[in-house]
């Protein structure tokens, strides 16, 4: 028997950052260093309430805490990697959403090898480009394995066992700011504090994070000031400007 699938749209993404506002999830963020504050800065924006500690001796309190965990390969070392370990175990025995992020896995064995590692930890999801997530070679539904995999670019495709996504939001300038992509992934760990479903959610945030993106833009000279203008959209994006701008497409449809 096939199980009707609900519609995902503009309106699912609206009802989604409402209830973010409202809630006002914690998101811990194992991030890399180059970008934690604009991260945290964010979180903060889009309604959630972000903590940043990779102590190891502290992480698995933060967790415990948080209302869900995204984890960020970008500046690995010892230290960090056994913070995301704990971090990861916490997670998975509390039950809480992750998401994983392998920045540059593809640039190296050991790191690759380490994002494969937690992707069969069963996050809920994992967000990459298309050459992290073509060298991770993820399936998503697999027993272990993410709930959705998400290759972001300048289309962003969520595949689950089950459906096929597309959102069709963003902007070039994301690209000439470090920390979009970080961010992205953070802002989607927000969005699966308040929705189990880990596609919705995860479309729901691509497509604020996109459409804040191409209402930043216009009014910026260059990457600086369209990274303080994305925040400064991110923090007042409404629920209906994503009914008018969000661009999701279920590939059955």
């Amino acid at each position: 028997m096939t199980v009707a699938l609900a519609p995902v749209d503009a309106d699912v993404a609206a009802r989604l950052l409402e209830r973010v506002r409202t809630r006002r999830p914690r998101v811990h963020c194992l991030m890399n260093t180059v970008v934690q504050k604009f991260v945290a800065d964010g979180v903060t924006a889009v309604g959630g309430i972000p903590s940043m500690t990779s102590s190891e001796e502290e992480v698995a309190v933060f967790v415990r805490r948080a209302d869900s965990l995204t984890v960020n390969l970008g500046t690995l070392d010892a230290a960090r990697r056994a913070a995301i370990g704990v971090a990861a175990s916490v997670a998975v025995a509390a039950g809480k959403p992750w998401i994983v992020d392998p920045v540059h896995c593809d640039y190296s064995p050991a790191r690759l090898a380490f994002a494969r590692e937690l992707s069969m930890l069963g996050p809920a999801a994992v967000r990459g480009n298309a050459a992290e997530m073509m060298a991770l070679g993820l399936r998503a539904g697999l027993e272990g394995g993410p709930a959705v995999v998400i290759t972001t670019g300048p289309v962003d495709r969520l595949l689950s066992a089950t459906r096929s996504l597309r959102v069709e939001n963003g902007h070039p300038l994301m690209a000439g700011v470090t920390g979009t992509g970080c961010l992205a992934g953070a802002v989607i760990a927000a969005f699966l504090a308040v929705e189990p479903d880990a596609q919705l959610a995860a479309a729901a945030a691509l497509a604020t994070t996109g459409v804040a993106a191409e209402r930043a833009a216009p009014g910026a000279r260059g990457p600086a000031s369209f990274g303080i203008a994305f925040l400064d959209v991110l923090a007042t994006l409404s629920p209906d400007d994503l009914l008018t701008h969000a661009r999701i497409h279920d590939d059955r449809a």
